[in-house]
């Protein structure tokens, strides 16, 4: 009998307590655990509080080994369209501090805990409009429902789009496809995102849940090693992607900030930005 004993792993009942003001998670008798992201029960409102928690749920998750396969989404009629009202407070106090410790650390975590501390299949499920939509992009299997919309609006609010949706959207969109969605904004419609490869599926809005529970029972059919064993092929290229470029957009990100010398994610700032998307158009300028 060995001196010591496992650490013990964490527990369901646990975690799903802890993470509750971030996330509603629900696990089935087989393992396959429904993550949905949400602000006080609604879409997602950025803020570096929910920002850290990401890296902070994936860990957690690929550490219980009782998890079998991820399904990730968000709540309402929106994946992300809105910054929480003090959600930057901490980048304004301290611009250089947040930098390092809330944005370059945290946001290098979040990616990379998805592809590499998950040894589980993951859906990505994008119930409707929104940026930072990479982690579910950056899932095994997307599937988004008809009137979602994917954008990105960091050059818009003056920040440099290297915090890992530049990653994303260079290895699904290409150098030409990225290079114009980064600059412009482009709001990419459900339709368009299929044609490009960003998601498998468009799905009627009221049936995405159901259609990502078929996807999983699916994947359940075949043993544990060969579904966690079969990540470890179809994420290569998001792993050469990551490790190639995160670290490095990253840092070129924050030194933009630092020599800016001024936040970029307040609230309204955000908002204003992102009124193109719902009033139809396909960029914030013409």
């Amino acid at each position: 009998m060995s001196l010591t004993s496992f650490v013990p792993t964490p527990k369901f009942e646990e975690y799903r307590e802890r993470f509750k003001e971030h996330y509603k998670l629900e696990r089935r008798a087989d393992g396959v655990i429904l993550v949905r992201a949400h602000t006080k029960g609604g879409p997602i409102q950025l803020s570096v509080e929910n920002h850290r928690s990401v890296g902070q749920l994936f860990k957690t998750l690929g550490a219980d080994p009782e998890n079998e396969i991820m399904i990730f989404a968000g709540t309402g009629e929106d994946f992300m369209m809105d910054a929480d009202p003090e959600g930057f407070r901490l980048e304004k106090e301290d611009l250089a501090y947040w930098a390092y410790e809330y944005a370059y650390k945290d946001g290098r975590i979040n990616v990379s805990s998805l592809i590499n501390d998950l040894e589980i299949p993951t859906i990505g499920v994008l119930n409707g409009p929104g940026f930072h939509t990479e982690i579910c992009l950056m899932c095994d299997l997307t599937i988004c429902s008809e009137d979602a919309i994917l954008f990105d609006l960091h050059y818009d609010i003056g920040s440099v789009p290297g915090d890992g949706i530049h990653s994303c959207f260079q290895e699904l969109l290409g150098v030409k496809r990225a290079a114009y969605a980064l600059l412009t904004g482009q709001a990419i419609d459900a339709k368009t995102a299929l044609e490009y490869g960003m998601v498998n599926e468009v799905v009627p809005t009221g049936k995405l849940l159901e259609r990502a529970w078929q996807l999983a029972d699916h994947i359940m059919t075949q043993p544990r090693t060969t579904r966690r064993l079969t990540t470890q092929i179809v994420r290569r290229p998001w792993r050469q992607r990551i490790s190639n470029d995160l670290d490095g957009g990253f840092g070129i990100q924050m030194f933009a900030h630092l020599a800016k010398k001024e936040p970029a994610h307040g609230r309204d700032h955000i908002r204003s930005k992102v009124a193109y998307v719902r009033k139809g158009r396909k960029n914030n300028f013409d």
